[in-house]
């Protein structure tokens, strides 16, 4: 598997520096703890658009000839607030395509960037029609949320940085969509310590990349409403990168509930005192859960971002009832 390399990753760190690189790798007590052994947070939640996307999307647009009449995506949130922000860097138009899942936090978020939000139908596959409408028609690029090399290069940057602060490093909890970060840190990590376990983690319902790994082949899934949304949409019947990585690269998959991630993102806050998405903390919901075991420390889990519906997170953490379409979460107060 040859499809990216190191120098493609190191290049990526030169494009993001002093911007998008360097956030915080902190400890995490509660969960050191409860692991018996050091448990660190990478917290991309950090970055200036508060997700690690802006790796990715300012290492692809970084490489786009200037005249393009402007660049396009579909996105469940976090990857459109990254083109966005590049594009607007570049003085180029940019163009986000979402389904109606999106939550409204983060098309707000993306139309305050300056780029122009379009909601297309229920699922990520219905928007990234749009995408493919306006690159045919309009000439615009399409800067994909994870199959496209300069974009894995620059999610691969979160690895380097693991690996160069804390060489020690045993296992890495990587929260796992379409196969982007994953396959990036996958790559960085074990090519500087081939020792070193990463896990990807998802939500238990519509895991695009999970299904498609146990099927051989990329799948397309059915879409649900989940606290982890940033994890969902498919991974792209023709993905030419992310899938092989992230299967030939990935030490193991872990799926967890909704409820699981209820409690972790509760866990998060009152113990680390983190505002994050469901999406981030889908490692230590594994953890917690039991579903990861025999995992060596030091570990790190990658804190993705902190873009979300802040009344949704103050019904989290107060323990509150929560319904997601037609399921309800039953809320419990922390430490009850």
């Amino acid at each position: 598997m040859t499809f990216i390399s190191m120098d493609d990753i190191t290049s990526a760190q030169q494009v993001i520096a002093g911007i998008a690189d360097q956030t915080p790798l902190v400890p995490s007590p509660f969960m050191t703890e409860h692991c018996g052994g050091e448990f660190l947070l990478k917290l991309e939640n950090m970055q200036p658009i508060g997700a690690f996307k802006i790796r990715g999307a300012m290492t692809a647009i970084a490489a786009l000839p200037q005249d393009v009449p402007g660049v396009t995506c579909f996105s469940t949130g976090n990857h459109g607030r990254g083109v966005a922000y590049a594009a607007a860097k570049r003085g180029m138009k940019a163009v986000i395509c979402m389904s109606s899942l999106v939550p409204q936090a983060k098309v707000d978020g993306i139309r305050a960037l300056g780029a122009e939000a379009r909601i297309i139908g229920q699922s990520q596959d219905e928007a990234a029609f749009e995408v493919e409408r306006l690159c045919r028609e309009e000439g615009f690029v399409d800067i994909s949320p994870f199959d496209d090399r300069h974009v894995i290069a620059g999610q691969g940057t979160i690895g380097l940085e693991l690996m160069e602060k804390r060489p020690d490093l045993e296992t890495i909890l990587v929260p796992l969509s379409g196969g982007g970060l994953a396959a990036g840190i996958a790559l960085a990590a074990k090519t500087i310590k081939p020792s070193v376990k990463v896990v990807g983690i998802s939500m238990d319902r519509g895991a695009a990349m999970h299904a498609s790994i146990k099927a051989g082949t990329p799948v397309e899934v059915e879409e649900f409403n989940s606290l982890a949304d940033s994890l969902g949409g498919g991974i792209g019947l023709d993905n030419q990168y992310s899938f092989e990585m992230c299967r030939d690269l990935l030490d193991e998959v872990v799926l967890v509930t909704e409820e699981e991630i209820y409690r972790a993102m509760q866990q998060l806050y009152y113990e680390d005192r983190i505002v994050a998405e469901g999406s981030c903390v889908v490692g230590i919901a594994a953890i917690m859960s039991g579903k990861i075991t025999h995992v060596k420390t030091p570990m790190a889990a990658i804190i993705t971002g902190r873009n979300l519906d802040m009344n949704m997170f103050t019904q989290i953490v107060s323990g509150q009832d929560l319904r997601l379409g037609d399921t309800v979460i039953k809320g419990q107060p922390y430490g009850l």
